[in-house]
């Protein structure tokens, strides 16, 4: 940075307290801070909500979403009682990812399925769009094989989910609420959310 070679910093795959053990140094020390954090979320992997969304938004830091189609769950060629389809890079890659319980899947595939024959745009579209609206969601990285996937997901940048329809997204993928925060939000006088963040 000092030589002018980069810009900004971020951090990749960080646990919360790694983060901001590493942002506490660089404020001791005068160092450039991480400005953005590489992390894993999805429709079907909303882990980093829990603390290192909160995280970010404390600390001014914007997130790039790798895998936001689930490891490949959500382009919209998985569906419930079928077997994974043949072209699927799921055959190869389901046992390095994190474990998605199929019936948790197969839910929001199912609200991914209603919202496209309702809004007409695909599964991945709907997927990309309901994480760009995300709070700290500073852009995706996608993995297209071809040029119509690319055009497909850069589509997702094109339109705007109504509130009702992120809310049907939000319910139908909501995960089982890790601890502290169950207990948290049982005193949200005492354990307020960020303002621009509601889970």
């Amino acid at each position: 940075m000092r030589q002018g070679k980069l810009r900004y910093i971020a951090a990749l795959n960080f646990s919360g307290w790694h983060l901001q053990k590493s942002l506490a140094i660089s404020d001791r020390y005068g160092w450039p801070r991480y400005v953005g954090h590489q992390v894993y979320y999805s429709l079907v992997g909303r882990d980093y909500e829990w603390e290192l969304m909160p995280q970010a938004l404390s600390e001014g830091i914007g997130a790039l979403a790798w895998s936001p189609l689930g490891w490949g769950r959500l382009t919209g060629k998985i569906r419930r009682g079928q077997p994974i389809p043949e072209g699927s890079r799921l055959h190869k890659t389901a046992d390095q990812g994190p474990a998605v319980p199929e019936e948790y899947l197969y839910k929001v595939v199912d609200a991914l399925d209603s919202l496209s024959a309702e809004t007409g745009k695909s599964v991945p579209q709907l997927a990309l769009n309901w994480l760009l609206r995300k709070p700290t969601i500073s852009s995706v990285i996608i993995g297209a094989r071809n040029e119509q996937q690319l055009r497909d997901n850069l589509a997702a940048a094109s339109f705007v989910l109504t509130a009702e329809q992120a809310a049907r997204l939000d319910e139908a993928s909501r995960p089982q609420v890790a601890y502290p925060y169950w207990h948290q939000r049982q005193f949200q006088n005492r354990n307020p959310p960020p303002p621009a963040y509601r889970p």
